[in-house]
């Protein structure tokens, strides 16, 4: 069976959020007109809480985009973004939400990040999707959202060392690209991994 999961298509990742993703409010269409050729649509939404260690309210001193230090591992400081029932971590207003089944909350602890939809990035905690989708009879994954060289990419990484056949809808996908070159980068490793870049208009594949 195959499943689309969407990630974190936030108000805080749209133009105007608190972490806008460039251009960022484009997926949203391709993300709606797909979502209805699917019968398994899971969201995945960043749902931290407003101490998060990720933040840069954490780091005095650093910069956005600069790298600290959190639960032992390398960590982007970021600005406050997708707080716990706070407006920014709500869906963009355009998305149909009505057409996902399920929906995974990520980035809760706040002593560790969680870039991909499946674990934390010490993969020490599940968020739950691995048995959504085992629950289903799911084997294949199309793969869209924000951010492609953050969110996107480690959810790739993950889906493939699971086994899951893993099909990136490369123009449902924007990036940060912090460093430039980054998207092209994660689009790169992504392929080396086994995922299979294609086109919104390819989807579903046979």
């Amino acid at each position: 069976m195959n499943a689309l999961v969407l990630v974190d298509l936030q108000k805080d990742f749209m133009p105007g959020g608190a972490l806008a993703v460039p251009d960022g409010d484009a997926v949203v269409t391709v993300a709606n007109r797909l979502a209805g050729q699917f019968d398994l649509v899971i969201a995945t939404k960043d749902w931290h809480p407003r101490d998060h260690g990720s933040f840069i309210t954490a780091h005095p001193g650093k910069a956005v985009g600069d790298l600290a230090t959190l639960g032992g591992m390398d960590q982007v400081v970021w600005p406050v973004h997708c707080v716990q029932e706070s407006p920014g971590a709500e869906f963009h207003d355009d998305l149909d939400a009505g057409a996902i089944n399920e929906v995974i909350v990520k980035g809760t602890d706040p002593g560790i990040d969680s870039y991909s939809g499946f674990f934390d990035n010490g993969h020490r905690q599940a968020t739950g999707l691995q048995d959504v989708l085992e629950a289903h009879g799911v084997d294949r994954i199309y793969l869209m959202g924000l951010a492609t060289d953050y969110c996107v990419k480690y959810t790739a990484l993950d889906a493939r060392r699971l086994g899951l056949e893993t099909m990136l809808i490369v123009d449902g996908c924007r990036g940060v690209d912090l460093a430039p070159g980054d998207v092209e980068r994660a689009l790169e490793e992504m392929g080396r991994a086994g995922v299979t870049l294609v086109s919104s208009d390819d989807v579903p594949l046979p």
